[in-house]
């Protein structure tokens, strides 16, 4: 397994990571998710990541119990904070009051006495930032949380939480979370160069699209029974890339990803992985198998007429149209 650092902080996180967004606690039995996080583990993957409003917060009780008795040492363990939690007006969002509270049921779930990157999950238009990020310091300065990072936060509120943590003496954020694949480059523009101006790692969500980049969805075909897009817990996220235009151009790279010796899954990770903003791509799986496939894509060196092929293969016009937005409620 090959491992980066996150950004220019110290700290040092696996290619490839590991995220439980819509399996533990949903779509997949609590063995079956340890078998994956023990899959993940021999392969080498040390960063596993998971937010409080993943299954209702059942996610990060799976992943505790799956890392229980691992040397704490060894692992990067990430979760997320914004999105409601219960049913009360402060259950949600970035304010102080949620922030503190979460973190601390974090920790009980994830059976850990600290957090290695804790993050905004979304921006929060109705906190004051100065509150949000006071709050995060905090944390830091009492050891529940060792570093900051936010995720698809624009590249505005990113420029406004560095000036804010310069001018006050905050504890800096270290990453940014965002979608990111051959399918949706939305972060190249704006996101990612401000990021590697600033120094913040991309930890990025989704390089295979949903499983699209996997090539098990043919156009005009059926869906394949027992996929993500038949399961009601993932179908409504994969929907947006069904399109048969979309389907067409994917069943391009199939040659691509064989002359490179690679399936398409571990082709998508590749290419993520390619770009020295990206620290690490998080991967998520339903069988052991799906994890050790994924992983290896870690330590592969793309050339130059390879990426250009596969942005031949799927075309600007794909990567940009906008009727690709997910909504931000859908976004893990």
């Amino acid at each position: 397994m090959e491992h980066r650092h996150l950004g220019r902080s110290g700290l040092v996180v696996s290619a490839v990571a590991y995220g439980n967004w819509l399996t533990h606690g949903s779509q997949i039995e609590e063995d079956r998710a340890m078998a994956c996080v023990h899959a993940a583990l021999d392969e080498g993957i040390t960063t596993f990541d998971t937010a409080d409003v993943y299954a209702t917060t059942k996610a990060e009780e799976v992943l505790g119990r799956a890392l229980k008795g691992m040397r704490r040492e060894s692992l990067e363990i990430f979760t997320k904070v914004y999105w409601p939690t219960g049913s009360g007006m402060n259950d949600r969002g970035l304010s102080r009051k949620h922030i503190m509270e979460s973190c601390e049921a974090s920790l009980q779930r994830l059976q850990t006495d600290h957090i290695d990157l804790y993050q905004a999950h979304r921006y929060d238009y109705e906190t004051p930032l100065e509150e949000t990020l006071r709050a995060f310091d905090d944390l830091v300065r009492q050891g529940k949380v060792l570093y900051v990072g936010v995720s698809e936060w624009r590249a505005e509120q990113i420029a406004a939480a560095l000036r804010i943590a310069g001018q006050m003496g905050f504890d800096r954020i270290v990453s940014n979370q965002p979608q990111y694949s051959m399918l949706w480059r939305v972060i190249e523009d704006e996101v990612m160069p401000l990021c590697a101006d600033e120094g913040l790692g991309q930890v990025v969500w989704s390089p295979i699209a949903q499983g699209v980049l996997t090539g098990k969805y043919a156009p005009g075909a059926k869906l394949p029974e027992g996929s993500r897009a038949t399961d009601p817990t993932g179908a409504g996220f994969i929907t947006h890339w069904l399109r048969d235009e979309i389907l067409e151009r994917v069943a391009l790279l199939g040659p691509i990803a064989t002359d490179a010796g690679l399936t398409l899954a571990q082709l998508a990770v590749a290419w993520v992985l390619q770009h020295p903003e990206v620290s690490a791509a998080i991967v998520g799986a339903t069988r052991p198998e799906q994890v050790r496939e994924n992983a290896a894509a870690a330590g592969v060196k793309l050339d130059r007429s390879v990426m250009a092929r596969i942005d031949e293969a799927v075309g600007p016009v794909v990567l940009r149209d906008p009727a690709l937005t997910v909504s931000p409620e859908r976004r893990p």
